[in-house]
């Protein structure tokens, strides 16, 4: 019985035994695959981490020549995220500079800009934001529904201005560029590479060096809020004043940064860069290794916009209406070589109307300019003699003088005083009758110049025996009439040349002054500015000449008037007859100084 139960318990205990040791190889087989497949999913997550690898494209470029130091796959196509922003404030300096915007203009919110994704300001439709305000807001923040009201601000609606984007690239040599947005949210069609890149923030320095250190801006307030720059750079690495960072899972991490360092200036970019902190390395590096390769003397022009009929939008203005302009102001300057139209009076009147007229103000008839004649020594005067006066005619001996210029024979009668100066060139010679009355003058005046002659010829009295001798009598009318003909003489009498031996003192307001040359500017051209007052052209013109007096001494300070697309009145303030070399030496120590400045050939 004893033997019995203890063999009882003791296969018990071996089946307990057995249950625990085979939970516990169940529990470790468990726990054993359990690892494995964290394992595996650990494995796996890295492998997907790492394949993740933006295409990466960088560019070092020489912004004193123009050569490019430093480049990995610069035209390959790549995405520019918030580096869109680069083109957005391009624009909106452009119409800054222009005029057209100030930097406390109010610029309303849309709803559409208040939807825009993150990163933002916040803003809320009905709002209103000032340009400044929307300026640091992209530089700092990167803020999309900033850009968003920039945009409608200039062109209406986004998908407008993106097309005025994609239009300045192509003006600015950025053939590889493709705009569809203000911001540079995920957009499969909105492209770019590092060198357009890199010519994009070449030319927004040095187009608009005022509005450009706002890139440098390292802390925003803005209605509470403290937002600091995004660009790492700044302040940290010597000589690097901006300009713009950006971000998307498509396009990896970028940079655009602009440095000085002594005389030396260096525009990078990378394109991909696989987390921020190693795209800033990157930068970095590329600068610190070609920072010796830069020239210390800049001998490449600012960036111009080549293909003016692409660029030719309405935040372009300015340029577009200067070379148009130019090219008006370059016909008007050319000599004029036609014919006198056959519908003027006559060639006498044609030569008087080419002279300039005296200083007191008289009404002429109105009537097309002739071509001028530059040649000769001419008097004018207005006819004083109107036929038909109540005065009774009588006849009176006076002294008749003949004076010959060409074939022309010309008599007029006067009281004695000095000899005038003789008449040393008159108009081609071609036969011509003395005119002696208004009246003739005005009844040929819509003739042509054949019909003129015969009509004058028919108009005149038959001449007394011996004209043209000194011994004749001049008609009918008394010589001491003359003296009070200015005051009865038409307002719409027509001036001619005539030769009067005893002519009257000319008053010293009605002296005649002679015809001022065609101005002819040499070299190329440097403007300072656009102003709306010749005044304040002046004044631009002697601020420039203060800022840079030993490369402006000998330069030609002048204003030019011109008439903008919205029918206003600037006026320009340049400066001419400089060198290419001298126009952009100009130029850089301007900008230097926040004066805006551009070079023209002329």
């Amino acid at each position: 019985m004893l033997r019995t139960t203890f063999a009882s318990s003791r296969a018990v205990r071996v089946c307990a035994l057995g249950l625990i040791t085979f939970a516990t190889a169940m529990l470790i087989s468990s726990e054993s695959a359990e690892a494995r497949r964290y394992k595996h999913r650990r494995h796996h997550h890295h492998v997907v981490r790492e394949s993740y690898s933006p295409q990466f494209s960088s560019i070092i470029v020489d912004g004193n020549t123009g050569a490019v130091l430093s480049s990995n796959n610069p035209d390959a196509i790549r995405r520019p995220a918030s580096l869109t922003k680069i083109m957005t404030l391009y624009l909106l300096f452009e119409r800054l500079d222009a005029g057209k915007m100030k930097l406390d203009t109010e610029m309303e919110v849309s709803e559409h800009a208040s939807e825009q994704a993150p990163t933002k300001l916040g803003l809320k439709p009905g709002q209103t934001l000032r340009v400044e305000d929307a300026i640091k807001g992209l530089v700092t923040r990167s803020a999309n529904d900033a850009a968003v009201v920039i945009a409608e601000a200039i062109a209406g609606d986004e998908d407008e201005f993106a097309k005025l984007m994609t239009r300045k690239a192509r003006a600015l040599g950025m053939s590889k560029t493709t705009y569809r947005n203000a911001s540079g949210l995920p957009n499969d069609e909105q492209l770019t590479t590092a060198r357009d890149q890199a010519t994009l923030g070449r030319a927004i320095q040095d187009r608009y060096p005022r509005y450009y250190r706002y890139f440098a801006t390292t802390v925003f307030n803005f209605r509470g809020q403290s937002i600091r720059n995004h660009n790492r750079l700044l302040g940290n690495v010597e000589g690097v004043d901006g300009i713009k960072t950006g971000y998307t899972r498509a396009s990896g991490y970028n940079l655009v940064s602009l440095m000085r360092r002594g005389n030396r200036h260096l525009v990078g970019v990378v394109l991909g860069g696989r987390s921020g902190s190693s795209r800033d390395a990157t930068m970095r590096n590329l600068l610190a290794e070609n920072l010796e390769k830069g020239a210390t003397k800049r001998t490449v022009a600012a960036i111009s916009e080549r293909n003016p009929a692409d660029g030719a939008v309405d935040v372009a203005e300015a340029q577009t209406a200067s070379r148009s302009t130019e090219a008006e102001a370059g016909l008007a300057a050319m000599p004029t070589t036609r014919s006198i139209a056959p519908a003027k009076p006559s060639l006498m009147a044609a030569a008087a109307a080419a002279l300039p007229a005296p200083q007191a103000k008289v009404e002429p008839q109105a009537r097309p300019e002739p071509a001028p004649l530059t040649s000769g020594v001419i008097q004018t005067q207005a006819i004083s003699s109107i036929p038909g006066s109540s005065e009774p005619m009588k006849p009176v001996k006076v002294k008749t003088v003949q004076v010959k210029a060409g074939p022309i024979k010309l008599a007029a009668a006067g009281p004695s005083q000095p000899m005038a100066p003789p008449v040393t060139n008159a108009i081609p010679a071609r036969p011509e009758v003395a005119e002696t009355s208004s009246a003739v003058v005005a009844n040929v005046a819509d003739a042509r110049v054949e019909a003129a002659k015969e009509a004058l010829r028919a108009a005149m009295p038959q001449q007394p025996a011996g004209h043209g001798t000194g011994n004749g009598v001049l008609g009918v009318l008394p010589a001491s009439s003359l003296t009070q003909a200015p005051a009865q003489a038409s307002p719409h009498a027509h001036t001619m040349a005539y030769a009067d031996p005893a002519p009257r003192a000319q008053p010293q307001n009605e002296a005649v002054k002679p015809a001022a040359p065609a101005v002819v500017r040499t070299g190329w051209i440097v403007q300072v500015g656009a102003l709306e007052s010749e005044s304040e052209a002046k004044q631009r013109i002697d601020l420039a000449r203060t800022k840079a007096n030993s490369l402006l001494n000998k330069a030609d300070p002048f204003t030019e008037t011109i008439t903008s697309k919205d029918n206003r009145t600037l006026y320009r303030a340049r400066f001419a007859g400089l060198d290419k070399d001298q126009a952009e030496a100009v130029c850089k120590t301007l900008k230097r100084a926040d004066i805006s400045c551009m070079t023209v050939r002329n």
